[in-house]
C-alpha cells in the first residue's frame, strides 16, 4: 500500500512556487521611482508588456538591473539611457523622434488627415450628385411648363 501511495505521489504534478524578489529602498520616493521606471520600460520578450507586470526571465533581470543602478545613485534619465543603449529604443514606451521612428509619430496624424480628406470628398461628391439631380428635375419642370405654355 505504501509503495502505491509513493508511486502516486511521484506521479502527481508538483506545484511550482514563483519567488518574487523583494527590493528594499531607503525611502518611499525611491520605491515610487522604481515603480515608475519598471512601468515605463517594456519587456523585450513580451512585446507590449512592461517589466513590472511581466514574469519573463529577461524582465526579472531588467528589474534587478534597475534596482542595482538605483542603488548606485543613477538618476531616472541615466537608467533609461542605459536600458536604451543596451536594448534599443524599443525598451522605452516613449520613442524619440528620429528618422527610424518618424513613422510612429507621423503615422497617426497622416491616417487621421487621410480619413478626414476622404469624408470631405465623399460629402462634396454626394452634394454634387444631389445638386445635379435637383438641377435635372428643375429643367424637366421648366421644359414641361414651356411645352404647356406653347400649346393653345
Amino acid at each position: 500500500m505504501k509503495k502505491l501511495l509513493c508511486a502516486l505521489a511521484m506521479m502527481l504534478p508538483l506545484s511550482v512556487f514563483a519567488v518574487e524578489e523583494v527590493y528594499s529602498f531607503a525611502s518611499d520616493k525611491q520605491r515610487q521611482e522604481f515603480k515608475e521606471l519598471t512601468e515605463e520600460l517594456r519587456c523585450p520578450k513580451c512585446q507590449n508588456q512592461n517589466i513590472a507586470d511581466s514574469d519573463a526571465l529577461v524582465a526579472q533581470d531588467l528589474k534587478r538591473k534597475v534596482y542595482q543602478l538605483m542603488q548606485q545613485g543613477k538618476s531616472k534619465g541615466e537608467i533609461i539611457d542605459y536600458m536604451k543603449d543596451r536594448y534599443g529604443d524599443f525598451v522605452y514606451y516613449q520613442p524619440p523622434l528620429n528618422p527610424a521612428t518618424i513613422l510612429l509619430w507621423l503615422g497617426p496624424i497622416a491616417f487621421i488627415g487621410g480619413a478626414a480628406l476622404m469624408v470631405v470628398r465623399r460629402r462634396r461628391s454626394t452634394v454634387s450628385e444631389l445638386d445635379a439631380a435637383l438641377l435635372a428635375q428643375a429643367e424637366q419642370l421648366l421644359d414641361k411648363d414651356q411645352t404647356q405654355e406653347n400649346k393653345p
